[in-house]
């Protein structure tokens, strides 16, 4: 399960503390920053998925350390998910487009190029 809006100093353990008034807690795991800091979510596994879903019903808009938490049912993220148009365009840095007079094009840039050094 995915578990959002965490209190910043949540850790593993109070995750799982939380999680096993409902049932058995298989994993737990606040997620952090590269510098050791908390990212404000986490993901717990229960023993069962009847175990989930009542976690889900009990916890989801619940408040934990001051703060409404969200339980919900993690979701695999894939590459091309994204809601968001910006990520989903053809103008971003990974992407293949190109240009239609062929401006875009690599081979386009080092013709360009070593016809400036010529």
């Amino acid at each position: 399960m995915y578990v959002g809006n965490l209190d910043y100093n949540t850790t593993d353990k109070e995750l799982e503390e939380l999680f096993s008034q409902v049932g058995t807690v298989t994993y737990s795991k606040v997620i952090m920053r590269m510098d050791g800091k908390s990212r404000g979510f986490g993901f717990v596994e229960m023993e069962s998925e009847e175990q989930a879903k009542a976690a889900i019903e009990k916890l989801n808009q619940s408040d934990f350390k001051g703060r409404t938490i969200v339980v919900n049912e993690a979701r695999t993220q894939t590459k091309g998910n994204f809601d968001s148009k910006e990520r989903n365009s053809n103008y971003g840095r990974n992407s293949n487009y190109k240009r239609e007079d062929g401006r875009g094009d690599l081979n386009y840039k080092l013709r360009q190029l070593k016809k400036n050094t010529e």
